[in-house]
């Protein structure tokens, strides 16, 4: 067995940053689809329900379908909870939540950006190029492996490994960031250095040997 090579007093313990996308960089704001969902006698995150059970989200995320096309398969499940016309409209909220981008986080991940490899490891759908355009963050990552385009869904271990790949780097030389604990520990049974993601002090903490 090769061993493994020596690292100098003061390096990183790891020599690529694959991150998250959604509620760790980008975060929605619902309200609009809250009030929305009070007016047609709808509990709070009914949409959101029906929206991300896997058999309605899964197609998406693969890119096998748009988001427009995702909005059928929502009408589909609030069918009976709401009227036809109530339902495309709660769909089509859902899918245009307005969003932001935490600075901190953007800052930190530039930094990181300037010292090694970043790339962002996400679930979404075909509209995240344009979105992260939208947010000025095009040039943000090195690359962007994003499930529906590559046709592989986390915590699927060959969407990880694909990452590792773009980013010339092992496995377990990546740091890998989630908010998602399936995620994370998908990514940590791999080797890579994996970090629940829920502020942004977590990625602070998790970058500071580098920065």
């Amino acid at each position: 067995m090769t061993p493994a090579p020596t690292r100098a007093l003061g390096e990183p313990p790891f020599d690529a940053v694959l991150c998250d996308v959604d509620n760790v960089i980008r975060f929605y704001d619902p309200s609009g689809l809250t009030a929305l969902e009070r007016a047609v006698g709808l509990a709070e995150g009914t949409t959101a329900k029906v929206a991300f059970a896997p058999e309605a989200v899964r197609p998406v995320l693969l890119g096998r379908i748009t988001p427009q096309e995702w909005v059928l398969s929502i009408v589909d499940g609030l069918t009976g909870l709401v009227s036809g016309t109530q339902a495309h409209e709660l769909g089509k909220a859902l899918i245009e939540l307005p969003f932001g981008a935490d600075g901190t986080v953007v800052s930190l991940l530039r930094r990181a950006r300037t010292r090694m490899p970043l790339v962002l490891v996400t679930n979404a759908t075909v509209q995240l190029e344009a979105d992260l355009a939208s947010l000025g963050l095009s040039d943000l990552a090195d690359h962007v492996v994003s499930s529906a385009r590559v046709g592989l869904v986390k915590p699927d271990p060959r969407i990880f490994e694909l990452a590792a790949a773009r980013a010339g780097v092992r496995l377990d030389r990546c740091l890998f960031v989630d908010d998602t604990r399936e995620n994370v520990d998908a990514a940590a049974a791999l080797g890579l250095r994996a970090v629940h993601f829920h502020e942004a002090t977590d990625l602070e903490r998790a970058l500071a040997p580098l920065l």
